[in-house]
């Protein structure tokens, strides 16, 4: 019986030419369209029009994918020119290692998306990131609702936060298949050797060290926020108090998130010095947020009908 798990799947399903067909991007369609499908569910229980479907899956599609884009790129592209293994990569991909000089300060990093901003375009070669993906929601709802719904971002949010809980799970299933976004080295009898990443881990003889798998851990509590809010809506009156099911979600995901953080390797080098790092500190918000939430809708009576 073997002591830990060997990942060794391709994150190729396969391919046509130049053209790959990646799980990755399959688990995103998947989970959107069963976040769709939750979507109809809830506006037909609400006799909404039923063109406020095809409106909210044309908003919140381009806002989820432009957003977790724009997200990843300004959150967590940041290279130390000063460091030598970063400087070569700047030079790889053209990107100037002098610092950026404002006023009488130098500035250390720097961004290839600002410097080569047509590279944003490129989303087929990764990068992604669920913070940037629920900013991105969040304008795109807020502008919904004031051209189309008129019904308050909270009554858009608690039904639509529903259906991300599955996305979300298919997202972290889809990091699974790609071997990344992992946890440090553990010697649990379920941890990952993910033998695809070169920068896994290692033992002092070079061999592959087993991880934590915390995309299975964060698809967990996905899981969770997905049983518990479907409860709230269905079964309480919940949905009757506006910004409840809402801030719930926040709670769960990004107290969740911000707690498994401290077992995930870093991201990116400039967070090896943080106390915090990048997902932790864009956390916070969401969790002061939904904190907000759940004490203003219970201090709210709730609506009749």
């Amino acid at each position: 019986m073997l002591a830990f798990i060997t990942w060794n799947i391709d994150p190729v399903i396969f391919s046509i030419g130049a053209l790959q067909i990646r799980w990755y991007g399959l688990l995103w369609a998947v989970g959107i369209y069963f976040c769709y499908l939750t979507q109809v569910k809830f506006y037909k229980h609400e006799n909404c029009p039923p063109e406020w479907i095809d409106k909210l899956f044309v908003y919140m599609v381009t806002g989820v994918i432009v957003g977790a884009r724009l997200g990843h790129c300004w959150f967590y592209e940041w290279y130390d020119v000063t460091n030598p293994a970063l400087s070569a990569y700047c030079h790889s991909v053209g990107l100037s290692t002098e610092p950026i000089q404002i006023f009488s300060w130098n500035i250390n990093y720097r961004n290839p998306y600002i410097e080569h901003p047509f590279e944003l375009l490129k989303i087929w070669q990764g990068g992604l990131s669920s913070h940037g993906g629920a900013a991105g929601l969040i304008f795109m709802g807020w502008l919904l609702d004031r051209k189309h719904f008129h019904k308050g971002i909270a009554w858009l949010f608690d039904k639509l936060v529903i259906g991300i809980c599955i996305t979300a799970t298919c997202i972290r299933l889809g990091n699974l298949m790609n071997s990344e976004i992992y946890g440090n080295p553990t010697t649990m009898p379920w941890g990952f050797i993910f033998v695809r990443d070169p920068q896994v881990p290692v033992d002092a003889s070079g061999n592959p060290l087993p991880c934590h798998p915390t995309q299975i851990y964060e698809m967990m509590y996905c899981i969770f926020a997905f049983i518990v809010t479907w409860f709230m809506y269905w079964k309480t009156n919940a949905s009757k108090r506006h910004g409840l099911i809402l801030g719930v979600f926040f709670e769960i995901i990004f107290i969740t998130r911000f707690g498994l953080e401290f077992m995930k390797l870093d991201q990116e080098a400039f967070e090896q010095n943080m106390v915090f790092n990048m997902g932790q500190w864009l956390s916070v918000p969401f969790i002061i947020w939904g904190a907000y939430l759940i004490v203003h809708a219970l201090r709210t009576k709730p609506l009749r009908g």
